[in-house]
């Protein structure tokens, strides 16, 4: 699927402001130029209107025009070496007064045919990141910056295992689930442990990976979440019924949904009934989420009606957390 229609609104309106801005530079650096060197512009108007000219006689019957057009073809040159010169003596590169778009595969439109062109990803790309970073401290959250060195290599009370051994292995799934995203034999992921174990931290280098991939990712809180859901259906304001309406569609389409710290909202018959929509529509299209919860899958069995934990047990791959909470660890140190 392609960005959310908000994203790629915004990126496009950057792309758009982008070139007007670089036509209104061309213009000043046209002006001052022209201003410094009135030839330039005496310049410009003999090289445009020699194309005419070498089609007129490419078309004129008769005599070969080969010597008429070699002659042309040559004076064409020199002025542009002139043009080039003039410019090079104002401290201007040859090209500084030419209307070259910066991307020359779209020619700045965004779109090459019906396929979004790369300048454009890269403007959806930054946009979305924006978006996610209202909720994700996504300037220091990525793979390369997790330290496992604050997890316990001591056996955990309970436990088959080490804290640091199970992160390694938690870390390990969540690094192949967004590199690899779409292929990847895993398709939702069920983050659960008590808090300050990482489980955001994680949520949010996937959520960066497979953004940079040029995925749909929308992240979210479970109470944010439930919200517009309600907002959807019993706001009577017109105007918070379309902005609920836009962003429970994100929720239901975009490629990569992460809902975070569900169980945290108050479990009404209707937040049952939205999370069921919301879990059974994305299994049904075949969309990717990753639930992260301080509720043990059990738990949430046990919350939730049959008909959602029968989803969530079956179709979700649960990493679990454990150990001391890292940010009193980090807290202790300073």
């Amino acid at each position: 699927m392609a960005y959310d229609a908000i994203i790629v609104q915004r990126a496009s309106a950057r792309l758009e402001e982008d070139r007007r801005r670089r036509e209104r530079e061309r213009k000043e650096r046209r002006a001052f130029a022209c201003a410094r060197e009135p030839r330039l512009e005496q310049l410009d108007r003999e090289i445009q209107s020699a194309m005419p000219e070498v089609i007129r006689l490419a078309l004129r019957r008769g005599e070969s025009p080969a010597a008429e057009m070699k002659k042309l073809q040559q004076e064409n040159l020199a002025r542009q070496e002139e043009y080039a010169r003039l410019l090079e003596g104002l401290g201007l590169a040859p090209d500084a007064l030419a209307d070259t778009p910066a991307c020359p595969l779209c020619g700045d439109r965004g779109w090459q045919g019906a396929r979004m062109c790369a300048c454009l990803q890269k403007r959806c790309a930054e946009e979305q990141m924006k978006e996610l970073s209202k909720l994700l401290l996504l300037g220091e959250q990525s793979f390369d910056t997790f330290q496992l060195e604050f997890y316990s290599p001591e056996l955990w009370p309970g436990q088959p295992a080490s804290p640091r051994a199970n992160m390694e292995l938690v870390y390990e799934v969540c690094l192949n689930y967004a590199e690899k995203f779409g292929r990847f034999p895993l398709k939702n992921l069920f983050l659960s442990g008590p808090p300050g174990l990482g489980k955001t931290f994680l949520s949010a280098c996937i959520a960066r990976s497979v953004s940079q991939q040029g995925r749909s990712v929308v992240y979210d809180t479970a109470q944010s979440v439930f919200g517009q859901f309600e907002n959807r259906k019993f706001q009577r304001d017109l105007e918070e019924v379309r902005s609920a309406r836009d962003d429970t569609r994100r929720y239901l389409t975009c490629d990569l949904l992460i809902l975070d710290d569900l169980g945290s909202e108050l479990t009404t018959p209707f937040v049952q009934s939205a999370l069921y929509e919301l879990v059974n529509s994305r299994l049904s299209a075949q969309r990717h989420t990753v639930i992260s919860s301080n509720l043990s899958m059990e738990e949430a069995a046990r919350r939730y009606s049959p008909a959602v934990a029968s989803r969530l047990e079956g179709e979700y791959h649960v990493l679990r957390f454990f150990g001391e909470d890292i940010r009193l660890l980090k807290k202790r140190q300073l």
